[in-house]
């Protein structure tokens, strides 16, 4: 944790412009711009990439996977306002970075990721920083983390090519999803919310770019290579 600390000082401008730049866009909530000073995003990065670590922009992080931009990030948690006792499902650990901001702002955090090194990666920040509420496991995200369902607030990070169904049914009564909806090239990032048996949907975000959801209730491998 020391040398974490003792690196990240390095970055303290960098960060504090990139919370600018999330300002610019609208979010303007100081508790969410905090969380962003709190969390050293280089740190969930191959170190190859820490140079752009605060660019508002996406990361590769390999594997064929990014680290989404933070201002994206930012207006996830705008949305979906979530509070001190929400248990969280994330789909798509990715860096584990959003998942660090999460665990900082919910009770409990519950993420799943389809690629083994990227949920050890994230893993070994995450446990590196303290963060102590957030559980990984590594399986098909598409179909959640049945186990500890229901959740306050599911986050899908990847394209689904329509409301996962299975997703729905993990979501507690009154509870919301962030998930991008459409093609592989171009979704639409909606806002599902439940109420007793009944769901709605709002578009959030016109165009978004996400890599596929890959699962049962996603796309397949095959269609991915599309």
């Amino acid at each position: 944790m020391e040398s974490g600390d003792l690196t990240d000082r390095r970055f303290v401008r960098y960060r504090h412009r990139l919370i600018e730049d999330i300002r610019a866009t609208g979010v303007d909530d100081l508790e969410i711009l905090h969380l962003f000073d709190r969390v050293p995003r280089h740190l969930f990065l191959p170190e190859a990439q820490w140079p752009r670590a605060y660019e508002d922009a996406p990361i590769p992080i390999g594997h064929g996977q990014t680290a989404s931009q933070p201002s994206l990030q930012a207006l996830y948690l705008d949305v979906l306002k979530l509070a001190p006792t929400d248990r969280v499902l994330e789909i798509g650990t990715g860096s584990g970075f959003l998942t660090a901001l999460l665990a900082l702002t919910a009770e409990r955090v519950y993420s799943v990721e389809r690629i083994r090194p990227l949920s050890r990666r994230a893993r070994r920040v995450l446990d590196g920083l303290g963060i102590q509420n957030a559980a990984l496991f590594v399986g098909d995200g598409s179909i959640g983390w049945r186990r500890f369902a229901p959740y306050d607030v599911i986050i899908v990070s990847a394209a689904s090519p329509s409301t996962p169904g299975g997703l729905v049914e993990q979501l507690a009564d009154g509870g919301r999803m962030l998930v991008p909806i459409g093609t592989q090239e171009a979704q639409e990032l909606v806002l599902v919310r439940r109420a007793g048996d009944r769901t709605s949907e709002e578009r959030v975000l016109d165009r978004v770019s996400f890599v596929p959801l890959l699962g049962l209730q996603g796309w397949s491998e095959d269609e991915a290579q599309v």
